[in-house]
């Protein structure tokens, strides 16, 4: 089968577009028994949280229990939200908790914490 498509011609298999869906991904991080964080991503936070609680969500959550989600980001691609995963893992431990501690009815967090630029996420940076 040439094209990849199943059932149509090659000039119709390049005409159509892919069916994309609005899937979003979350960047989430969890607050743990001992007080710990943990950051991941996904495309169902709910589900997810569930296989951390069962212990089968991760390798770190298995040994230090999740407790609950402290924060969430969503982003329209996986490679968005896979990069501020790794971001938030290169925070401190007061960093991530700071990050836990900005309120979800602030508007300007959507916006802001894609590209790094909430007052409450800037590291500290000597002035230039």
């Amino acid at each position: 089968m040439k094209g990849g498509v199943r059932g149509a011609t090659s000039k119709e298999a390049k005409n159509r577009k892919p069916v994309r869906g609005k899937k979003s991904y979350y960047v989430y991080l969890l607050l743990c028994d001992d007080g710990s964080y943990y950051t991941g991503y996904t495309n169902n936070v709910t589900s997810r949280l569930e296989r951390h609680k069962k212990g089968r969500g991760a390798r770190y959550t298995g040994m230090h229990r999740p407790k609950k989600v402290v924060h969430v980001e969503e982003f329209r691609t996986r490679r968005a939200a896979a990069r501020r995963e790794q971001q938030i893992k290169a925070l401190s431990h007061r960093e991530k908790h700071e990050l836990a501690s900005i309120k979800p009815q602030d508007k300007s967090l959507t916006a802001c914490t894609a590209n790094g630029t909430h007052p409450e996420m800037r590291s500290k940076q000597s002035p230039k």
